[in-house]
């Protein structure tokens, strides 16, 4: 498809997709204004957060763990499954269960544990299940309002943990870097979203490059849940086969593996995510990685964040990544919407 054929995306996208993507730097502001009215119990002599979810309600736990745990006096643990580690057990842990529709059976497991651990508990969900079940307990639920694809509504998930995490003192006040961020967010923007042509669109040609290639993303501190997000979005838009890498990690085992097979190797498109807020060993790391990827003839790029702060860094390569999944979704000619694989498993489990 030509990708600047604006009028077919509507055709393709009629749930439109593309306006979630573009609403993001606004739901980001949006989640941290009602963050701050909510209402949210005292809870003296917290000594770790359990964070729970899975899939598009998880990833803003793994952003935040990843921006905000360097401040933090107490560790920030994500956890996706159906129960809570053995230490998660009392009023000293808090545990933020994160569902978008509420009814996910592996975070309603997690409230079950909880309620039984003793634990102390913040439901963040749009309602279902989890809303009723966390009210029962008495529980805090804090509630918002978001009808499209749990994977849009990553800038609530985000800004709710982080406006909780605040007003527990956990993390210093966010509003100035918030405000920063939302202004580079949008200056970004402006070169990323559909009407600006390929030729001055930097997400629509490595969407383009992408076309035919299996998708490996890489990242490392704070962008490494972002080479997350990366490959989660271009899954379920683009219908595509896409992993991600985390450094340093990769470095001691993968790069061992690329010899077999020459002709799925030949295949690969290999993104590498830098920041100025990766340590400065990941990102020597980074850049001798492409090189021997590079030197074994397998395409690569990269994308460098924006952004003075890791906050803004990681919502820069966040934007541009669901923009280039969206853009290869219409690439591909799929709707980005709908994931019906998704749908048919969890209908096939409920009826188990």
């Amino acid at each position: 498809m030509n990708l600047d054929d604006v009028a077919a995306f509507r055709e393709l996208d009629p749930q439109r997709m593309i306006a979630q993507i573009d609403g993001l730097p606004s739901q980001l502001e949006r989640a941290y204004q009602l963050g701050k009215c909510l209402e949210l119990p005292e809870m003296p002599g917290l000594k770790a957060v359990y964070l729970a979810g899975v899939g598009g309600s998880a990833i803003g736990a793994d952003l935040a763990a990843a921006c905000l745990s360097p401040a933090c006096p107490i560790p920030l643990v994500v956890g996706r499954g159906y129960d809570l580690p053995g230490w998660a057990c009392g009023k000293e842990i808090l545990v933020i269960l994160n569902s978008h529709s509420g009814n996910t059976e592996e975070t309603l497991a997690c409230l079950e544990a909880a309620v039984a651990n003793g634990c102390r508990i913040l439901a963040i969900t749009t309602g279902g299940s989890l809303a009723l079940a966390a009210e029962r307990v008495g529980a805090a639920v804090w509630q918002f309002a978001h009808g499209h694809a749990p994977r849009s509504a990553v800038g609530f998930s985000y800004g709710l943990i982080h406006s909780a995490l605040f007003r527990l003192g956990l993390v210093n006040d966010p509003s100035k870097m918030v405000q920063d961020a939302l202004h580079d967010l949008r200056d970004f923007q402006s070169h990323l979203m559909a009407g600006v042509p390929v030729a001055l669109n930097p997400a629509k040609r490595m969407a383009g490059q992408m076309v035919g290639r299996n998708v490996v993303v890489f990242g490392a501190d704070i962008l490494a849940p972002v080479a997350r997000r990366w490959k989660g979005q271009i899954n379920e838009m683009a219908k595509a086969w896409a992993q991600s890498e985390e450094l340093p990690e990769a470095d001691h085992n993968l790069l061992a593996g690329l010899e077999n097979p020459e002709a799925g190797l030949t295949r690969l498109a290999v993104v590498f995510l830098r920041a100025a807020g990766n340590h400065p060993r990941n990102r020597l790391r980074l850049d001798l990685t492409r090189e021997i990827f590079m030197e074994q003839g397998i395409n690569t790029d990269k994308f460098t964040a924006r952004g003075d702060h890791p906050f803004t860094q990681q919502w820069t390569a966040l934007l541009f990544g669901d923009y280039t999944a969206y853009y290869l979704a219409m690439a591909y000619g799929v709707d980005p919407t709908p994931v019906p694989a998704l749908e048919y498993l969890k209908t096939a489990l409920s009826e188990a």
